[in-house]
């Protein structure tokens, strides 16, 4: 059997907070309490949860980005909080993270093809050419043109910008992404077609998503597995057809009122 690509193993991460009073104990904040799932190669999970409930302290932990407490994330089989720091930062080619405000996530006073190429440059050992040339492919595979590079953000709409949000994790050709609420701050209709380029280009490129959203209906769309989080512990897991259907958790029930749906949209028949 494969190995999975991801195994997040008993993550637990507290903060302390400043002191409330002279001589107390600082106050701890559980931020993640034991969470563990896998993920296998060309597959997408959700992670679900009201503001609070750890997702983004989760992703934060999967991309290397804060140590966390306890516990292990696997990449291919390697422990990222273990890695020393020149090893971490060539692994980084393989996980990249598409973050939720398309507008705030891009330098604006950088060219598209600088912020695309900005992870190839930061990896080393790639001309300026050669680095232009992978950006305009991978543009187009966003549906964005080799013109457009010499553009800035603002002379984009918040579906073009969080496009080249995504290609800009593409671009080092990644076997995972994190895509922390990557639609939230889009209008409805630029939503979905957001949502099917991430599943076309997964189908092209064979790329893993870690999906982390508030929403069940987003992550319906998208994901093949489903965890809900809640409190910094996970409280279900599964299919997302099962979750619709047959949720057990009282938290999750409760997710799926705030669904605007009564039923959620057809899904896409998936390979396995």
């Amino acid at each position: 059997m494969t190995a999975p690509l991801l195994q997040v193993q008993d993550l637990v991460r507290h903060y302390t907070m400043p002191r409330e009073k002279l001589l107390g104990p600082p106050p701890m904040v559980q931020a993640l309490n034991g969470v563990s799932f896998t993920v296998n190669a060309g597959r997408s999970l959700g992670i679900v949860g009201e503001s609070g409930s750890g997702k983004s302290t989760l992703a934060r932990l999967v991309m290397a980005l804060d140590p966390p407490t306890s516990g292990r994330v696997l990449m291919s089989g390697r422990d990222l909080h273990a890695l020393p720091a020149e090893e971490l930062r060539r692994a980084r080619r393989d996980f990249q993270m598409v973050f939720q405000d398309p507008y705030g996530s891009l330098d604006p006073r950088q060219t598209v093809e600088r912020i695309v190429t900005e992870p190839l440059a930061a990896q080393g050992g790639t001309t300026r050419e050669e680095r232009r040339r992978q950006a305009t492919e991978v543009l187009a595979s966003v549906g964005l043109r080799a013109n457009d590079l010499g553009k800035y953000p603002h002379e984009f709409s918040g579906g073009q910008r969080q496009r080249i949000a995504i290609a800009r994790a593409l671009v080092t050709r990644p076997k995972l992404i994190v895509a922390d609420e990557p639609v939230s701050a889009l209008d409805v209709s630029v939503q979905a077609q957001v949502l099917n380029l991430m599943q076309d280009l997964q189908a092209q490129f064979g790329v893993t998503y870690v999906l982390i959203s508030h929403d069940l209906a987003v992550v319906n769309h998208l994901c093949d597995d489903v965890v809900v989080l809640w409190q910094g512990r996970i409280v279900e897991q599964g299919p997302p057809e099962r979750l619709f259907h047959a949720a057990e958790h009282p938290y999750t029930r409760a997710l799926l009122d705030a669904v605007p749906r009564a039923e959620p949209p057809a899904r896409t028949a998936r390979g396995t």
